[in-house]
């Protein structure tokens, strides 16, 4: 026997989340019609606003509610400092880290041509806007991966072909780790030992 139509339609929205395949899906599902409907209520309140309210910050690309968000309007931040994340919860870490008071890039991706990910789909022409008015320095702190490595490579690439001075985080965190998973000491360490990139 099927489920009803509109359980079987939650089922498969939940599985648009990363992680979560068919089997996880429908225990979310279930779990939030026979024990929180109050919480599933809520969830599709938040997940409503949220998809309503939160766009793309114009100068940082990072989600804002404002056109222009909170820490790029902060009159306390250096401006002749960008540094290049490739996700939101990298920018958080590198904040919590309070390691680094200028601006910031987030690229909202990486390099990966297995996953179809190419330059195209990064907003690089912003980034390179947003570089050419600001910077004195961009800090590439994409991660320590092989995707995040060539990303900062090709970065690097473009920006120093409009002679934009380019330094890489040190390698203070683990090949292979991700910003948002290494302790704020690491990554202060790694902020503050960072090098220029050269080819």
């Amino acid at each position: 026997m099927n489920p009803p139509s509109s359980l079987e339609d939650l089922i498969k929205a939940l599985r648009c989340l990363p992680g979560v395949g068919p089997k996880s899906a429908q225990r979310m599902a279930y779990h939030l019609l026979q024990r929180d409907r109050q919480g599933a209520l809520h969830l599709a309140r938040s997940l409503d606003h949220a998809v309503q309210s939160v766009k793309h910050c114009s100068k940082c690309n990072n989600f804002s509610e404002e056109e222009i968000c909170p820490l790029c309007s902060s009159s306390r931040r250096e401006t002749d400092l960008l540094c290049v994340v490739e996700m939101p919860a990298d920018l958080l870490m590198m904040e919590q880290a309070q390691c680094f008071r200028g601006m910031y890039f987030v690229l909202m991706g990486r390099l990966s041509p297995l996953d179809g990910l190419g330059a195209r789909e990064l907003p690089l022409e912003r980034l390179l806007k947003r570089a050419q008015e600001l910077a004195c320095e961009v800090i590439l702190a994409t991660n320590f991966t092989v995707e995040g490595e060539a990303t900062a490579h090709y970065i690097a690439t473009l920006l120093r072909s409009r002679g934009i001075k380019v330094s890489r985080i040190a390698r203070g965190l683990p090949v292979g780790g991700e910003l948002e998973h290494v302790d704020s000491g690491t990554l202060a360490q790694a902020v503050l030992e960072r090098r220029a990139v050269t080819e």
